[in-house]
Formats: C-alpha cells, sequence, structure tokens
C-alpha cells in the first residue's frame, strides 16, 4: 500500500487540520472535536448540517460555507460520527431557529444521527433530519437498509442550502428536502476498488478489463460485472436505467457526473459529453451540469452519474445561486 500519511492512528485529525488551516478564511475547526464548520454564521437562519465517514472528500466538509452548509461532522473512513460528535455541530450552528441534519441512508448513521437529534432536542435544539437515498442501483447493501445515499447528496446541500438562505422554516426545509430526494436518482460504476488505509489492501477484486455496475462509495457489491466498454456504452447503461426508474420521464433534467476519486476529469468530460448527447435524444432538456470530485471513495476509479428532475424552475434558481464554499 502507498499513501502519503504518517500514522494510521492520525489520519483524520491531520486531515482535518490541514484541510481546516488551507481554508482558514471561510471554515474552523471546532475545539477537542470531529466538526469543522462555518467561520461566520448568518443569525436568524436555520443552520444545515451533515456529515458522515472520511473517505469521501471533499464531502462533506467542502460545502460548507454562505449558500450550503453550516458544519460537518467527521467519521473515520468508511465510518458514521458518533451521536456526541454531531450533537457538538449542532450546538456549534444553532441561531435559535433550529437545525436540519441531512443524512446518507446508511444504518449507522441514520442511527447516530437520530441518536443525536434525540440528545439535541433535550437540550432545547429544534432539528429535523431528511434522509437521502439517491442510489437505484440496489435496494440493499450489507451497510444499508434501503437504497444507499450517495453522490445527490450534494445536490440537497445546494439546494437546502439556498432555501435556508433565503429564510425558510425548519419545517419547510424538512418538507423541501425531502420532496426533492425523490426527484434525485444516481448510479455508480466502478474500474478499481478503493484501499482503506487500515486495511491496507483494495475492498474488491476486479479483472484488469473488468468493470462493476452499482458500486457503492464504500465498495458495497453492484448488480453486474462484465468487460469493459467504451464511455458510450456505459452512459447508456446508467442513462437508461435511471430515466427507467422514474414513474414518468422527466422532460428536463440537472446531470452530476461525479469521480470516484481516481478517475481523470478527461473521462468524466468524455462520459458527460456522452450522456448529454443521449439525453437530447431521449428528448430530455438538460437545464444544469456539474463534473468533478464531489462524493469520492478515497482512490476508487469510476464515476458515478445523477439525474435529478427539473421541472421546478425554483429547483434550477437555487443550484446556480452563488455560494463560497471550498469544493463547489
Amino acid at each position: 500500500m502507498k499513501k502519503i500519511i504518517n500514522n494510521l492512528a492520525d489520519i483524520i485529525d491531520e486531515m482535518m487540520n490541514g484541510l481546516a488551516g488551507s481554508y482558514a478564511d471561510k471554515i474552523h475547526r471546532v475545539d477537542d472535536s470531529r466538526v469543522l464548520a462555518q467561520n461566520d454564521i448568518a443569525e436568524k437562519r436555520v443552520a444545515l448540517v451533515s456529515g458522515g465517514g472520511s473517505g469521501h472528500e471533499p464531502a462533506h466538509a467542502g460545502f460548507i460555507g454562505d449558500g450550503m452548509l453550516s458544519a460537518a461532522v467527521v467519521g473515520d473512513v468508511f465510518t458514521s460520527p458518533t451521536p456526541d460528535q454531531i450533537l457538538t455541530a449542532i450546538d456549534e450552528v444553532d441561531q435559535g431557529e433550529g437545525v436540519l441534519l441531512i443524512v446518507k441512508n446508511y444504518t449507522g448513521d441514520i442511527l447516530n444521527f437520530e441518536m443525536a437529534q434525540e440528545m439535541s432536542e433535550m437540550n432545547d435544539h429544534e432539528v429535523a433530519i431528511v434522509v437521502v437515498d439517491d442510489d437505484i442501483s440496489v435496494e440493499n447493501s450489507e451497510f444499508t437498509a434501503g437504497k444507499r445515499g450517495v453522490a445527490g447528496t450534494i445536490l440537497i446541500h445546494k439546494i437546502l442550502g439556498d432555501a435556508a438562505r433565503n429564510g425558510a422554516s425548519l419545517s419547510e426545509l424538512k418538507e423541501l428536502g425531502d420532496q426533492t430526494v425523490a426527484k434525485i436518482k444516481t448510479i455508480g460504476v466502478a474500474l478499481g476498488a478503493a484501499t482503506v488505509p487500515e486495511v491496507g489492501k483494495p475492498g474488491f477484486k476486479l479483472g484488469e478489463e473488468e468493470i462493476e455496475f452499482g458500486v457503492g462509495i464504500h465498495g458495497e457489491a453492484g448488480y453486474r460485472r462484465e468487460k469493459i466498454r467504451p464511455s458510450k456504452e456505459l452512459a447508456q447503461e446508467l442513462v437508461t436505467k435511471i430515466l427507467a426508474d422514474y414513474a414518468k420521464k422527466p422532460t428536463k433534467v440537472g446531470v452530476l457526473v461525479n469521480g470516484m476519486g481516481a478517475t481523470p476529469l478527461m473521462e468524466q468530460y468524455i462520459f458527460m459529453n456522452d450522456v448529454l448527447h443521449l439525453l437530447a435524444d431521449e428528448g430530455v432538456e438538460v437545464t444544469f451540469t456539474k463534473v468533478g470530485d464531489y462524493m469520492t471513495s478515497l482512490d476508487m476509479a469510476g464515476i458515478s452519474l445523477t439525474l435529478i428532475d427539473l421541472g421546478d424552475e425554483n429547483l434550477v434558481a437555487a443550484l446556480q445561486s452563488e455560494v463560497s464554499t471550498i469544493a463547489w
């Protein structure tokens, strides 16, 4: 295993300190915690908190800032943060208007964020939760009951962050979040596995010319392995499956092509080009696009495709609004 690290026990602390030190004008690390928070949080506004295991950078700390998250909670690699860490984030950012927790649908995350919600309510915080389950690849995996939460989570950060900045209440944000999650669908494809530093070897094995459709962001199994195909054919598979999952094919969509950590931008743009042509052939108008590494899986080679139904013009405006974050 070749990694640019020091001691395995210090990976998370050193990563967090390096992140906060690099962008000290935007974020800070809360003392003696696993929390990164926005420097200047506006009063009289609902605060947004997300988080999860490390290894998915820039998610979620890269999306802290005006118009997106107020704070992010950092767990160990591929491991949920603990309830007390989440509670620290709630205490740090609550301005009296309530806190919305945005949680990816994994069993550990759900249990710990819900426990933190209960603890925080005993401390007189008003807290609601939006659960993101955008991965339509498989219904269940070893990490979750139901669909997994993956790259579409970033679009939820953006849309709800814009609504919070514009004065939406906690109950309004909760309703908007639940409605918007249902409009977002994602599938990933892996060309190679991630190596968790503490494990020291890839999480699964693929043949020299083999790929796997539907792999999760922790290396969970997908739905099919086969020989590598041209980008056009990969795009055809993912676009077809995602459009078929909508009860009614959307007429307007946003497209997020997300790198899993080790895929060059050149390849991501080639894939996006193929996706755009396929959607045009389907008569689907694309009104928002994003390409890059947003929800990664350490050094996994591969990409994910996310579509969001943008029939509501308010969602388009929310996605296009300016923000001040590290990674958006």
